[in-house]
């Protein structure tokens, strides 16, 4: 029936194919048209007084004029179009007038004049569930659609949700009156908005705050979200959001301390040896609050930089994690209702943002699904100087929620009880139908971009208007007592009071004696951990298992369901399997990997994998998901290990990366005990994602004292395969290391790789990881490990030595990383080099300075060389120099200086590695 959603004016032919459907089963069409159509064929039964015989006897039949009958078409087009329409008209501007959108919804646009307006419709009950004169079908249509609420939901298919929206809107909206409880709830927010801001711009003159001044509904409308939330069922609300407005959100709804918020005004910040801290309108906060109902709720604002919509991909990551861990065991309840997230957006941003597609796309995805997220837009209309005509094409900054049939409430700023309504509706229709919703709060920014700029310069008429503007709580103040309702006059002028008093005193208490700065605290599930300290870097820690442990991952690994089919080369793989486990066959990669994961699983970790194509592997390695010839099912062996196991997913991820690891970083945030995972096709995809890495990833717990264990997979290498897939940029994140933030390896076993991700977990602390994963060397034959070296006493090398060379005979050590060392040890081999002696660094980061310096000891004549396939400018060379500046200045055997990765050319390629490697060994 989607059609008959985007019925225009003239297509009279589609009601008459419906009114068809109609007489042949009244169940095949929507529920408001068989309304219609029994009204319908009342009137042309009984004509139009509408009565049926009393005496039991049957009435003749009356004709309808066939006018009458195509009048009654285009009230129902009437109907439609409003609902379709109408939010062009709306008033949702509180500067004036909107721009014209000729949305044809004139009487005479349908065939209609004046002379109707008292005629019945059966039409009427489209709108009022009966019949009704057009006068009244217009004046219903008018309230709720064109004044100060824009409803666009016509776009959604799925006709439950639209039929429930409907109900919302044509009955509940038409007849809304919020109660006195209600009113006074919303000007008491809307007093603490007001009131902090005019504080903050009184006693802190020029400095940045980013003020909500103009948009101070927002303060009320999360509130009625969380209460709202709260009363169906939610118990946790993460929040993300930029600067504008951050920081009476922290005191308003957080219910931050005021305190604390002068005290970052004052900058009274005590930090660690290895934090840098953030400005304050970019700190995060974790608080419980409890509603008027006695419901407590969590809330978490998430911690964001200034790049926008940033934060968006971490929220959901973070509340999906929560949702996982405290909710799924829950029977009868879905576990994404007790978590609503909630972003919070600028209209300039939401528009321009690509990083609000990739994640509006991501929500209804198995990987990546919460429940449907709100999303809240504070529309300044102007993004920093930019008018809203020139930031985007769209009539709405809002349009991207229509790609996931989101429902789009446009309300205006200046009419907090209408933002309650759409606030209350939005959070209902969350939590019914598990989906995103999107509210778009038409308001405006009383100052620039910031306190200190001049927005006159480039929008001189629009801040004209916004000069002679009341604030919200005044406007709605001499609202309520214009309509006679407010009981006390002076209500607001004591709450204004009350609340200046209380933070006048608490500013004098802050500049008389300077407090503590006090943090919010981790989360529970992090309170075991610890920061780390230099000395945690020297050696790890031993996370070798017993033979027990892996004869039991062995066993899921090696075993397929009764019945299921899989391919010839499928087949050939689980036979491999079995034969490395039976001590056939030396460890390869993909069986020390997944060996990783299935130990941390056994001991009740979470492990979660996702990227483009992790389930089979880039390079059809993995084979974590298995799928059945002829029916396609799937199955995972790691999911079968055994009772009590932790939890598994892996999933092969959108066309994405900002997104998707943005996300697996907020769900790592969440969770300290879980090994997640984010793997790049190629690892020169992650520059997609530089965003989440350069200001999250490797900044987190500098700025924001958050620790955090993601783990990031980039295949790296050079094999001919053309400047794209053969480097992952390794220089960019050695660039980034410092402060022991992360670890940066290039592995080359599977033990050392099978150590490495338990380390993840095993530490006291948690620190983000980037592998510079292999991809020939997946299938080397060299690159493989015995089983004895996953077993219990060992642990991951930093570093590995050479044992084969006699330290007396070298003249030459070569230190290098990653798969070019099996190329450098083929070559030694093959031509009997007994003057050179190559070292493995495992990990470039933190550098092992002391492991190295060890191995060198051994060599104290020999003349050391830093071996690397990258060009000279890329790769590891500079990091060497500045970690490790013994070594000495040129010496270094790399590709020569370039602005391109790497050559195109697969000959080409072959002649720079051969002359690359002949050079290392002095040839």
């Amino acid at each position: 029936m989607e059609k008959y959603s985007y019925i225009a004016n003239s297509e009279a032919a589609y009601i008459e194919e419906l009114y068809q459907q109609f007489k042949q089963n009244p169940d095949a069409v929507d529920g408001s048209w068989a309304r219609f159509f029994e009204g319908f064929e009342f009137s042309l039964k009984y004509g139009n007084n509408g009565h049926a015989p009393t005496n039991g006897a049957a009435a003749p039949e009356k004709s309808v004029t066939a006018a009458h009958t195509r009048k009654e078409m285009e009230v129902v087009h009437l109907i439609r179009g409003y609902r379709q329409r109408g939010h062009l008209l709306s008033q949702t501007n509180p500067l004036g007038p909107r721009k014209n959108r000729n949305p044809e919804l004139d009487l005479k646009d349908f065939n209609l004049s004046e002379a109707d307006l008292d005629t019945v419709f059966e039409a009427g009950h489209e709108v009022f569930g009966k019949a009704a004169t057009l006068r009244e079908i217009v004046g219903a249509l008018q309230k709720v659609y064109t004044a100060k609420i824009g409803f666009e939901y016509q776009h959604i298919r799925d006709r439950r949700a639209k039929s429930w929206l409907r109900k919302k809107i044509e009955q509940e909206y038409l007849n809304f009156k919020p109660t006195l409880e209600e009113k006074t709830r919303i000007l008491e927010k809307l007093n603490e908005a007001v009131t902090f801001e005019n504080f903050l711009h009184t006693k802190f003159l020029g400095k940045k705050r980013f003020s909500l001044e103009g948009g101070e509904s927002t303060i009320p409308a999360l509130d009625v979200a969380i209460n709202v939330g709260a009363n169906l069922g939610v118990e946790e609300v993460v929040i993300g959001m930029a600067h504008r407005g951050r920081l009476n959100v922290l005191t308003n709804t957080m219910n931050k301390s005021y305190d604390q918020v002068f005290n970052e005004f004052e900058e009274n910040v005590e930090l660690d040896e290895y934090s840098d801290g953030d400005v304050k309108y970019h700190m995060g906060y974790e608080s419980q609050i409890e509603t008027p109902r006695g419901k407590r709720v969590s809330l978490k604002l998430m911690a964001n930089p200034s790049h926008l919509e940033a934060v968006n991909p971490v929220v959901v990551g973070y509340a999906r994690a929560r949702a996982d861990e405290h909710y799924s065991h829950i029977e009868g309840q879905d576990k994404y209702d007790p978590v609503l997230p909630i972003l919070i957006h600028g209209d300039a941003a939401v528009a321009g943002q690509g990083i609000v597609y990739e994640v509006t796309q991501m929500s209804n995805l198995d990987a990546y699904y919460t429940g449907g997220t709100l999303h809240f837009v504070i529309n300044n209309q102007v993004g920093f100087t930019t008018d809203h005509e020139d930031s985007r094409s769209s009539i709405y900054c809002s349009d991207v929620a229509k790609i996931v049939d989101a429902p789009i409430f446009h309300v205006n700023g200046g009419d907090p009880e209408a933002v309650a309504f759409v606030m209350k509706v939005a959070t209902e229709f969350r939590q019914e139908f598990n989906r995103d919703v999107f509210v778009d709060m038409v308001c405006y920014r009383k100052y620039g971009h910031n306190e200190s700029d001049e927005p006159r310069f480039t929008q001189p008429t629009m801040y004209a208007k916004i000069g002679q503007q009341l604030n919200v709580r005044d406007l709605y103040l001499k609202v309520l007592t214009e309509r006679g309702e407010l009981e006390d006059t002076q209500i607001a002028e004591k709450m204004k009071a009350e609340l200046e008093g209380e933070l006048q005193e608490l500013l004098q208490k802050v500049k008389q004696k300077q407090l503590p700065y006090e943090r919010p605290k981790l989360e529970r599930d992090w309170a075991v951990l610890r920061r780390s300290v230099p000395e945690d870097f020297e050696q790890s820690p031993a996370t070798g298992i017993s033979k027990d442990a892996i004869d039991k991952v062995a066993k899921a690994l090696v075993t397929l369901p009764e019945g299921f089919k899989a391919i010839k080369q499928i087949e050939k793989v689980i036979e491999e399997r079995g034969q490395i486990f039976a001590g056939e066959k030396a460890f390869n990669w993909a069986a020390g990997e997944l060996l990783a994961y299935g130990s941390l699983l056994a001991e009740g970790h979470t492990v979660r994998m996702t990227g483009q194509d992790v389930q089979r592997g880039t390079f059809s390695h993995r084979h974590a998901v298995l799928h059945d010839t002829d029916t396609n099912a799937r199955y995972s062996n790691l999911a079968h290990i055994g009772e009590g196991q932790g939890k598994f997913e892996i999933y092969n991820s959108l066309l994405s990366e900002y997104g998707v690891l943005g996300y697996e970083y907020g769900y790592a945030m969440a969770n300290p005990n879980a090994l997640v995972i984010w793997e790049a096709q190629f690892g020169d995809f992650s520059n997609g994602a530089q965003i989440m890495i350069d200001q999250f990833i490797s900044a987190t717990e500098s700025k924001w004292n958050a620790m955090n264990g993601i783990v990031m997979l980039l295949p790296h290498g050079y094999e001919g395969q053309g400047p794209e897939h053969s480097n992952a940029r390794p220089e960019r994140y050695l660039q980034l290391s410092a402060e022991y933030n992360m670890y940066v390896c290039n592995i080359t076993t599977p033990a050392n790789l099978f150590h490495f991700m338990r380390r993840q977990v095993s530490l006291p602390f948690r620190k983000p990881a980037i592998i510079m994963s292999p991809k020939s060397m997946l299938r080397h034959p060299m690159a493989v490990s015995a089983m004895s070296d996953f077993m219990d006493g060992t642990r991951f090398q930093e570093t590995i030595g050479d044992t084969t060379a006699d330290p007396k005979k070298v003249k030459r050590v070569l230190l290098c990383t990653g798969k070019l060392y099996w190329e450098l040890f083929e070559k030694r081999q093959k031509e009997g080099r007994e003057d050179v002696a190559i070292i493995r660094i495992e990990q470039l980061h933190p550098f092992p300075k002391k492991q190295v310096e060890a191995h060198l000891a051994q060599y104290k004549k020999a003349e050391v060389i830093w071996v690397q396939e990258e060009p000279e400018n890329m790769g590891y060379w500079s990091y060497i120099l500045r970690e490790f500046p013994a070594i000495g200045l040129g010496k270094v055997v790399a590709r020569k200086a370039s602005a391109s990765p790497a050559t195109g050319y697969l000959k080409v390629h072959g002649k720079e590695q051969a002359e690359l490697i002949t050079e290392a060994f002095g040839e």
